[in-house]
């Protein structure tokens, strides 16, 4: 792992000697500082960013590269590229070659048909969506039919979710799970392979996908002192569109998926395919920006001995408004768990200071005692982020 970083940053600076002079460039420094909110309080988290892009483009080649670093109480955590990849523009296709993030999909705050990307989620779904999604190396071709495209994605190497340390506050489990994927090889057999067709009318915009892959979470196969972890292929099928009605958008997304495993009460394996799918509706009153979502997720073959429910339903809200001339804007965001009923409530306030510098204060409440958000109750906190733009 520490040769390919050091060989994405011989290309990367390989490119920045070559093309120096007429590289964009652009990004952030960070300051996040997080305090729980408890009767003992203390820092959920202290971290420092730096975020660097580097563009250059001509007639028919551009290239990109976007390393950072976090640094969490001094140490350095993350240092890596988000994305480090070629892109060569033809008549009718384009062709991106590289370590890139795909965002496909519809939905706000939820991954259904956006399955190219595997996902960081050290700090939960907590940091900003582009910081969640992992770049992967892949080679990309879209083809141009009218108002259509067609995209086709094989990533080589497959490369599963980044899953919090054992003694992390969002690991509830205790099981380390950095070595899962260790047992995939990297050849042809074992590549993953995407497509995507999408296309924009009058009246719609909408996406058909699928995917031959390997599931990014692992399932456990054997407990013990030393377990063992396996990622499972799956096939998805799905799609998204979203149209305009009047002052409303109407969102929609859904996804089948086959060969999923579930664990039983005895944690033995049920292979079980499943559906997601989200519906969402957007409006504008009064200045508020109002957002809502339901999100369903079945299993389809299910036993009652499955740890899992079989109809799991979320709902996202989301309010925002700015003031001050768009320089103070009030946004919460919310996710909210029936059955067990739980939910998880991001109230903020940013302030654009000038000159680049944006601060934002803002907390993550989570409510219940289970559930995908109750089972971190004890996790509630405040938190401030400073951020320089360049």
């Amino acid at each position: 792992m520490k040769l390919k970083k050091w060989f994405c940053a011989v290309l990367s600076l390989m490119g920045v000697t070559v093309f120096a002079s007429d590289l964009d460039f652009s990004g952030y420094v960070r300051n996040y500082t997080g305090v729980f909110l408890s009767e003992d309080p203390d820092f959920s988290i202290l971290q420092n960013s730096f975020d660097l892009s580097m563009e250059y483009s001509a007639s028919n080649v551009a290239f990109l590269a976007n390393p950072y670093v976090n640094i969490d109480e001094e140490v350095v955590s993350d240092l890596d590229f988000r994305e480090l990849y070629v892109d060569l523009f033809f008549t009718n296709f384009d062709f991106r070659v590289g370590k890139q993030q795909v965002i496909w999909g519809k939905s706000d705050g939820v991954f259904i048909t956006d399955v190219v990307s595997p996902k960081n989620l050290q700090e939960f779904l907590l940091p900003d969506f582009t910081e969640i999604r992992i770049g992967v190396n892949a080679a990309k071709i879209d083809y141009y039919i009218g108002s259509s495209t067609i995209e086709v994605i094989w990533v080589p190497e497959f490369v599963s979710n980044i899953m919090p340390e054992s003694d992390s506050i969002w690991n509830t489990s205790g099981i380390d799970f950095s070595d899962s994927y260790d047992d995939i090889d990297t050849n042809l057999a074992n590549g993953e392979y995407f497509v995507r067709y999408s296309m924009m009318t009058s009246l719609c915009d909408f996406e058909l996908v699928g995917a031959y892959m390997w599931d990014d979470e692992p399932v456990i196969t054997s407990f013990g002192p030393t377990m063992t972890f396996e990622h499972e292929r799956l096939t998805m099928g799905g799609g998204s569109a979203s149209a305009s009605l009047g002052n409303f958008v109407l969102r929609a997304e859904g996804a089948y998926y086959n060969g999923k495993d579930f664990y039983e009460d005895d944690y033995s394996l049920h292979t079980s395919d499943y559906v997601h799918y989200a519906v969402g509706l957007d409006t504008k009153i009064a200045g508020f920006s109002l957002s809502s979502q339901f999100i369903q997720k079945i299993i389809l073959d299910y036993e009652d001995s499955l740890q899992d429910d079989q109809f799991t339903n979320t709902a996202t809200f989301s309010i925002n408004k700015s003031f001050l001339r768009d320089t103070l804007t009030a946004k919460i965001f919310s996710y909210v768990e029936f059955g067990d009923t739980n939910a998880l409530i991001r109230p903020s306030v940013s302030y654009d200071l000038g000159s680049g510098v944006v601060a934002i204060l803002g907390a993550n409440i989570f409510l219940g005692d289970s559930g995908t958000y109750g089972q971190f109750d004890d996790n509630d906190m405040g938190y401030v982020k400073v951020t320089y733009n360049f």
